[in-house]
């Protein structure tokens, strides 16, 4: 919005948009001609006409200050005390000064239907227009406006209760929007600290590995440890380069890269590994590949990190459910460090991007260590093998 305008909802926040919102109301004022006309050449005396001056003057003034703070929460009782002087001055100007005066009570109608909810506003616009015609009865000439004026009272009443219902509408969808806008921005952090987490876990844990490696190795073979410092910096240029596309929102990992990873990672950590063989996933939706995928990341960082094993499986089937057929990614250690542990941050999170996919993750102890089980779901079966 610019510094001018005034969007449907917003208060004015500077002078300008404050003139320009009271010019815009302002300019329905010029239907105040009639009693204007009736001022200037009505035949009043001079006294009459400036107590007429007053009266109109107090009557635009108090309208002005009732429309222009619509919105702006006040309570019930005092706009319809507000609503009450209005007919007030309506009345006793029509009374004592002429038929042309009954154009005030149109402006008391739509004052209802901008200041007041419509559970009350129902029943004060056809006040205002039952007063409207008393009145008009009972000014000399007075029925000859009534047709004039009585449909614009009805209809100007109503149609500016639609007009409050749609700043308030407007003004609720504006909230709903920048909560929306909050909830993304809070759903965002998350899906990055998952991605680091992932990330930085499996590679810090490789470089440490590899660190303590190269540092046992030295002065006695130096050949060999200058492998794992070559190593290290590989590991290290990859996760620079994988932390800068997570942070782009743009990184997906594979599950054929993955595996590829797990055996050098789980090498490294001198663990025996039984992985499957490269896999086909054509029937496998890039999310559930990408899902899979971090398990099987995560699984072999714990499994490298803390589960002291000295022998890893890695499973990978495709089953037929009564949901549909799955793909199953099983990884199990006969280490200790899983048994008796909670559901740390990494398995959260890997929780909540397979439900994320449509799959579901097993964890816990098994009969010979720690068990890792996911599943997500495939468009077809899928060409893979148990193992290699």
């Amino acid at each position: 919005m610019n510094d001018v305008g005034v969007g449907i909802g917003q208060r004015p926040v500077n002078r300008r948009q404050r003139v320009v919102k009271s010019l815009w109301t302002g300019i329905w004022l010029v239907y105040l001609g009639a009693p204007v006309t009736d001022l200037l050449h009505g035949g009043h005396s001079t006294g009459v006409r400036i107590l007429g001056w007053l009266g109109l003057a107090a009557f635009v003034a108090w309208y002005m200050l009732l429309v222009f703070r619509t919105g702006r929460g006040e309570r019930n009782g005092l706009v319809l005390g507000s609503l009450g002087v209005l007919a007030a001055q309506s009345t006793l100007l029509a009374l004592t000064l002429g038929r042309e005066w009954l154009v005030l009570f149109v402006y008391v109608s739509i004052a209802s239907g901008a200041a007041l909810p419509l559970r009350m506003a129902r029943w004060t616009i056809p006040g205002a227009c039952a007063l409207l015609t008393a009145v008009a009865f009972a000014v000399p000439g007075g029925h000859s406006y009534l047709a004039g004026l009585l449909i614009p009272a009805l209809l100007g009443g109503f149609a500016m209760t639609g007009v409050r219902e749609l700043v308030r509408t407007t003004i609720a969808l504006r909230e709903a929007r920048a909560t929306v806008a909050q909830l993304a921005a809070n759903e965002e952090r998350l899906r990055l600290a998952r991605d680091l987490h992932d990330l930085l876990g499996h590679s810090l844990s490789l470089i440490t590995l590899k660190s303590e490696l190269a540092g046992r190795m030295l002065p006695g073979q130096p050949d060999k440890a200058a492998q794992q410092v070559a190593d290290i910096e590989r590991v290290s240029r990859q996760a620079l380069v994988d932390v800068r596309e997570a942070v782009t929102g743009y990184r997906r990992p594979r599950l054929n890269g993955e595996l590829a990873g797990a055996r050098v990672a789980l090498t490294a950590a001198g663990v025996t590994a039984e992985l499957p063989a490269e896999p086909g996933l054509a029937g496998v939706p890039e999310e559930s590949e990408s899902a899979l995928a971090w398990a099987l990341r995560e699984a072999v960082t714990n499994v490298v990190r803390h589960s002291g094993a000295r022998h890893c499986t890695v499973e990978l089937v495709g089953r037929q459910t009564l949901d549909g057929p799955v793909l199953e990614l099983t990884v199990e250690d006969d280490g200790s460090g899983g048994k008796g542990t909670g559901t740390g941050n990494g398995l959260a999170g890997l929780t909540e991007r397979l439900t994320k996919a449509g799959g579901t993750l097993e964890a816990g102890p098994s009969r010979h260590g720690f068990r890792l089980v996911a599943r997500v779901p495939t468009a077809g079966p899928a060409d893979v093998g148990s193992r290699a």
